[in-house]
């Protein structure tokens, strides 16, 4: 099971009712995790973030410059421009200041969810997340 589609049905089913805000937590032992973390946010620039997202989870562990170029080929991104962001790392600081934030929250695992202050840790299927949803929204 992958986050994607749980997060996308999630996007469809509460349309207006939930806001989604995604936080980069690239790991550190792992080889190409803070150049992937570019290359979404590079896509992101062109609008195809979740595409480049999908394809470096169906893809990995291939993961290096040159793959990353590939990927971006697939997507029909600008490739100047989305080999310039990441070898410029464009977004290298607000990288840094999501791993920051996930240090002060006292985060170890991706992917970490928060509904209205509730953690959700790791994958979960849609039902778990409706039911903490459901539940906040009658809260509400």
């Amino acid at each position: 099971m992958a986050a994607g589609p749980t997060v996308k049905k999630i996007l469809e089913s509460y349309q207006g009712k939930v806001r989604l805000v995604i936080k980069n937590f690239p790991y550190k032992y792992r080889d190409y995790a803070q150049i992937a973390a570019e290359a979404s946010l590079a896509a992101r620039d062109q609008g195809k973030y979740w595409e480049m997202h999908e394809l470096l989870i169906r893809r990995s562990p291939r993961l290096d410059r040159e793959s990353l170029i590939v990927y971006a080929r697939e997507l029909g991104l600008d490739i100047a421009q989305f080999t310039e962001s990441i070898d410029k790392k464009k977004h290298a600081a607000a990288i840094e200041r999501d791993k920051d934030l996930a240090a002060k929250m006292d985060l170890f695992n991706t992917p970490t969810f928060f509904i209205n202050g509730r953690k959700i840790v790791g994958e979960r299927p849609f039902s778990t997340f409706k039911q903490v949803i459901d539940e906040e929204l009658k809260n509400k």
